[in-house]
């Protein structure tokens, strides 16, 4: 019997360890080769420019030469004197903690903003600067004078989910954000998240795709998903060894069936005499 508890106790403590290769980022996993750091990864040839979807938020300003100008495409009592200026603040938190949520221009599901004075304006489906090129044509048909716009994606917006220290939806407000820079910004990973099984579900125009990335591999500097878009949804599976305990208490648990098997030790010992 204390041959048969110590091999569990054996079985226990080899079962329980995390290789540090399911742990370590950026690894050479196709020939096990030493990593090159000066090695030149260029990026994906993939076409990085974001689509405006409904819903997005956008900011949109206005300058001029006469203020009374931009005033006629500021709303009243907005808490800022163009309209949606980039509020400052890093990353992290939800709408409540979001200043740009109340003064940025919320594309609708019809895929408009409603600017004061020149009505509803359809930018879905744009890039930025197609965006704002349609939002200055409009002024230029109002006005003579030169009333210049700018337009931009309020931060990048995106979720975690599953094996995270931080969970929600996140902001970073950068124009480009790396998917290490989403795990950053996440509190990182826990040891117990499968680094090989990130899941990015992405929005695309008309619907989702979910797709799969391998941290662990240093390939994904140059995968077309290493530079994360808004409204990406992170999540990461949890290791097996989830089923015995947390990231935080993982280590007091093999604790405690470590120190319940020796005292079981302990006791066939003094009954047995041995």
């Amino acid at each position: 019997m204390r041959k048969i508890l110590q091999l569990l106790l054996l079985v226990l403590i080899v079962t329980s360890c995390i290789s540090n290769k399911r742990i370590t980022y950026l690894q050479n996993l196709p020939d096990n080769e030493p990593i090159e750091l000066d090695e030149f990864i260029p990026y994906a040839e993939v076409d990085y420019e974001y689509i405006l979807q409904p819903f997005d938020i956008v900011e949109i300003s206005f300058a001029s030469s006469d203020e009374e100008l931009t005033k006629a495409f500021s709303f009243q009592n907005s808490g800022s004197g163009n309209n949606g200026g980039m509020g400052a603040g890093g990353g992290g938190g939800g709408q409540g903690s979001d200043p740009l949520y109340f003064r940025g221009y919320s594309i609708d599901q019809e895929g408009n903003v409603e600017v004061p004075m020149l009505g509803k304006i359809n930018i879905a489906g744009l890039t930025e600067e197609d965006a704002k090129n349609k939002v200055q044509n409009e002024i230029n048909t109002f006005f003579k004078e030169e009333v210049y716009v700018r337009l931009r994606i309020a931060g990048i917006r995106y979720t975690t989910l599953g094996e995270f220290n931080s969970v929600g939806v996140k902001i970073i407000y950068k124009n480009r954000a790396t998917i290490f820079d989403a795990l950053a910004n996440s509190g990182e990973t826990s040891i117990l998240g499968k680094k090989n099984k990130l899941f990015i579900i992405r929005q695309y125009d008309g619907g989702t795709k979910i797709h799969q990335i391998n941290l662990n591999d240093r390939s994904i500097l140059a995968s077309p998903f290493y530079f994360i878009q808004p409204n990406d949804i992170l999540y990461m599976e949890p290791m097996n060894i989830r089923q015995i305990g947390t990231a935080d208490n993982l280590t007091a648990s093999l604790a405690l069936f470590a120190g319940l098997l020796a005292s079981t030790l302990l006791i066939i010992n003094l009954v047995t005499g041995n």
